[in-house]
């Protein structure tokens, strides 16, 4: 997937590096042999600069000098935290994403890549999403403010285009998970929390509790195959449009839940707290504009990277359940 056809030396800064996604471009970058000759990578967290505060964004931007953004750095959390909070997620995210995006303006960043995420998709939609379809209806109400400042980025990108010509342009990647995840069950995607669940239920000998009733379908995609389309798409993707990132089958949660248990040689009792909130019971999105672009691309079979991300997380369990 690598590409020579850009001869200049490029400066890459990736934001909110030490997260699932930017540990997975780190992974392919550093580990896979992914970065080309003439490319330097920058790997920022939290720890380097708070970008909701602009001077520190600045700062960041200047010390590094880049010439291209992979801007992954997000204020997240779980459903239960969205959904109680959505105020909050909605000004920090809206003012990471505009210091990133303006600062990477005035400092002639050649091309920016944002990512996204599958809760920017209208509530009540026709199925499957496409890209053109993500500003059709109000997002799910229960963690409206995320997404709403993640659609945000789709239009300041517009916008960027329209007004100053540039080549800023985002991805929309549908439930990443892998090693490198947030496991705690508050803060956790749905499969990564599930995941350390059910690994303390088995060291506690208890019974693993998972909420809703398991019955939302979700296109669950392994963290290092989004991150090898992202390095392609920092690469090689002009359109400033979205790119939505996903395999291509649907999983039903429960389904995942059992693989999950298999994966950790779980025997226990598994509930299903249907009194807890199930979000969208769909997000199908299609993959029709990834295939154009990239038609000999093979995903990690969802299963087998369940548990990968499964075995991962037991060999590192020390540092991964924080």
């Amino acid at each position: 997937m690598a590409s020579e056809s850009n001869a200049l030396p490029r400066r890459v800064l990736v934001t909110g590096a030490s997260g699932l996604i930017g540990k997975a471009i780190q992974h392919v970058v550093l580990t896979e042999g992914g970065k080309l000759d003439g490319e330097e990578w920058f790997f920022i967290s939290s720890k380097d600069a708070d970008l909701r505060d602009v001077g520190q964004t600045r700062a960041v931007f200047e010390k590094h000098r880049p010439t291209d953004v992979i801007h992954l750095a997000a204020r997240v959390a779980g459903l239960f935290f969205l959904s109680k909070e959505n105020l909050q997620f909605l000004r920090d995210n809206v003012k990471i994403d505009d210091n990133v995006l303006h600062t990477a303006h005035q400092m002639d960043v050649t091309k920016v890549v944002s990512c996204l995420s599958s809760c920017i998709f209208p509530d009540k939609t026709t199925y499957p999403i496409d890209e053109t379809m993500i500003h059709n209806g109000p997002p799910h109400e229960s963690n409206f403010g995320y997404a709403y400042a993640k659609r945000m980025i789709d239009i300041q990108n517009r916008a960027y285009f329209r007004q100053h010509g540039r080549c800023y342009t985002s991805v929309v990647p549908t439930n990443v998970f892998g090693p490198h995840d947030n496991f705690t069950a508050e803060n956790g995607h749905v499969l990564s929390a599930v995941i350390g669940k059910t690994y303390k239920a088995k060291l506690e000998g208890t019974q693993v509790n998972v909420c809703g009733t398991g019955n939302p379908r979700r296109q669950f995609t392994y963290s290092l195959d989004l991150a090898r389309i992202m390095v392609w798409v920092m690469r090689e993707y002009k359109e400033i449009d979205p790119l939505i990132i996903s395999v291509e089958e649907e999983m039903a949660i429960k389904e995942a839940v059992e693989v999950i248990a298999e994966s950790l040689d779980f025997k226990g009792n598994i509930h299903y707290d249907t009194t807890m909130s199930d979000g969208q019971i769909r997000k199908t999105a299609t993959t029709a504009k990834l295939r154009r672009y990239l038609p000999d691309f093979t995903f990690t079979p969802v299963k087998e990277a369940i548990k990968m991300t499964c075995d991962w997380f037991v060999a590192n369990y020390d540092i991964a359940n924080k």
